[in-house]
């Protein structure tokens, strides 16, 4: 399976580490931001991980909503409860939550769904920088700090019009939206699923882009070749 090299699971607790963590979002996501690197003292998990894992646990709801509570860090249990119904709440081993999700509608445990579902929108989700996030950057007059980037996965959520059948699908970007707050940006990307040439999708990715600073063209510049260096070394 797709993701069980990923994390350990001891009865519904789960645990991802840095290695893993970090394998998973470079190989499934291409994404090289610099807080999933196993030695980055502000290392947390993906969110795209943690999705990727709830969709394994609980299939595929019509409507589903995620919002990430609180980061998590190397080797730290996570709790996935048994099913709940409409609204789950993940918690740390603290008891904190770390993810809250709310479902609604028909639910699928198709594997071969699940699977595509994860595959394609974690390949979307890893396109944030610098493909998204520099033409709007620079736009906006405004960037995060190249020497503490911090770029957070906030929320996201999705809506079918009907759950799809077992095939491959298609996240594609339709639009984005970029609002500049004091010190800090919200991105929202939004995207549309697609079963061959037909939409039968739709949903939101939210972005918080901390610690906001004016457009250097230069310094953003050489922190986006550095990060395609890095990217193209792994590959």
């Amino acid at each position: 399976m797709l993701l069980e090299s990923y994390y350990t699971k001891s009865d519904n607790v789960i645990r991802v580490s840095a290695e893993q963590a970090s394998r998973f979002a470079k190989t499934q996501c291409h994404d090289f931001n610099p807080i999933h690197d196993p030695e980055n003292k502000r290392f947390c998990v993906p969110g795209d991980l943690l999705f990727s894992i709830a969709l394994n646990e609980y299939g595929i709801s019509e409507s589903m909503s995620f919002t990430f509570t609180n980061m998590i860090g190397d080797n730290i249990g996570v709790n996935f409860p048994e099913d709940k119904g409409e609204n789950i709440v993940i918690t740390n081993e603290n008891g904190r939550s770390v993810l809250e999700i709310t479902r609604q509608g028909k639910v699928s445990r198709d594997p071969e769904l699940i699977e595509s579902l994860i595959k394609n929108y974690v390949v979307f989700s890893g396109q944030n920088f610098p493909t998204l996030l520099m033409p709007l950057m620079k736009k906006h007059g405004v960037m995060f700090n190249p020497a503490r980037p911090l770029v957070m996965y906030n929320s996201m959520s999705f809506e079918f019009d009907k759950l799809p059948q077992s095939r491959p699908l298609k996240v594609e970007l339709a639009d984005s939206v970029f609002e500049v707050k004091p010190k800090r940006a919200d991105n929202f990307l939004h995207f549309d699923i697609a079963d061959g040439q037909q939409t039968i999708g739709r949903g939101i990715k939210k972005l918080v882009i901390a610690g906001l600073k004016p457009y250097e063209h230069e310094s953003i510049t050489a922190f986006s070749d550095a990060y395609e260096a890095r990217r193209t070394a792994f590959k």
